[in-house]
């Protein structure tokens, strides 16, 4: 009989590429790693593993156990989902990978409305980028994550996740309470001004960017943050202009004048799952009480832009 923990690992070696990647995953050394899968091919009595170079490739052999290895851990995560929903008590870990701007809006209350439902249910988050998160999720590091899309950017969609929309989130142009006479009215109007934008390999830079573009310009980059409270401290203090979805607010009063961009564009927030662990009372919860938690965090006063009347026309070092 073959060893699920060893196919475990040989799957992990065709999901992370590397016997380095698959120990750092699962907590082993390179060596421990490398004695199993040895024993792995001794149980399978046929090669599994072959050296190209530095690294190691899987052998046709060994693909055929990957395949039938993630059929065997989803039927088990699904035995484990229909076992756990037969019980009175939601409990267990979840593990959330989640990206910094709904970490800071949604994921405290979430955790409140948890703490008074389900006591027993133990919530771990981790903030990750989305592109990570969702594969993580698929490797099992993580049960669910919290992912956002830009309007024109399609995030690959893996066959073995659950996705379920959160939110949809405006994006407007924010700009200093004190800009030079309440000059700035559109996203043309920045065009001079610096700028602060996510960084340069992330979806909300290159969607930002080609945004500028298509108004005619070329943004000013003078600020390259992944942190979005960073963001809002810039362009409150007049040192930048940036672009910022309403879920930063949380609920609260924005800080800053928000502009209407062309379009009125929105992101889109969803969370997924692998769809073997989607019926898992623990991870329903969870998704439950995010959505709880978005729908407290809306912004309505943000749903019309501000007049020209209730711009402050006072001027800016930065951007005035």
């Amino acid at each position: 009989m073959l060893d699920l923990r060893r196919l475990r690992l040989l799957r992990e070696l065709k999901i992370r590429g590397t016997l380095a990647g698959v120990a750092e995953a699962l907590a082993y050394s390179p060596s421990a790693v490398s004695q199993q899968l040895a024993l792995l091919e001794k149980e399978a009595g046929a090669v599994l593993l072959q050296k190209v170079g530095r690294r190691v490739q899987l052998t046709p052999q060994a693909e055929i156990l990957v395949e039938h290895t993630g059929h065997l851990l989803e039927r088990l995560e699904r035995a484990e989902a229909e076992m756990t929903a037969s019980l009175t008590t939601v409990s267990g870990t979840v593990r959330v990978a989640v990206f910094q701007s709904a970490a800071h809006a949604v994921i405290p209350r979430a955790l409140t409305i948890l703490g008074h439902s389900y006591p027993h249910l133990r919530v771990e988050i981790t903030e990750r980028e989305p592109e990570v998160g969702l594969f993580e999720v698929s490797a099992r590091d993580f049960d669910l994550v919290i992912a956002e899309q830009y309007p024109g950017h399609t995030r690959p969609h893996r066959a073995d996740l659950d996705r379920m929309p959160l939110a949809t989130d405006a994006l407007r142009l924010a700009v200093p309470l004190f800009t030079s006479a309440g000059s700035i009215h559109s996203l043309a109007d920045a065009e001079t001004l610096p700028w602060v934008m996510e960084p340069a390999d992330t979806a909300a830079r290159q969607w930002a960017t080609q945004l500028c573009r298509s108004a005619g310009f070329e943004p000013d980059v003078r600020f390259e943050t992944a942190d979005l409270m960073a963001h809002i401290r810039l362009i409150e203090s007049g040192n930048a202009v940036g672009i910022l979805p309403d879920l930063v607010w949380s609920g609260g009063s924005p800080s800053v004048n928000l502009v209407e961009l062309p379009g009125r564009p929105e992101r889109t927030v969803f969370t997924a799952t692998r769809r073997s662990s989607a019926d898992r009372p623990s991870v329903r919860a969870v998704r439950v009480a995010l959505e709880s938690a978005v729908a407290a965090a809306a912004v309505p006063h943000l749903t019309e832009p501000r007049s020209d009347a209730q711009r402050p026309a006072r001027t800016s070092p930065g951007c005035g």
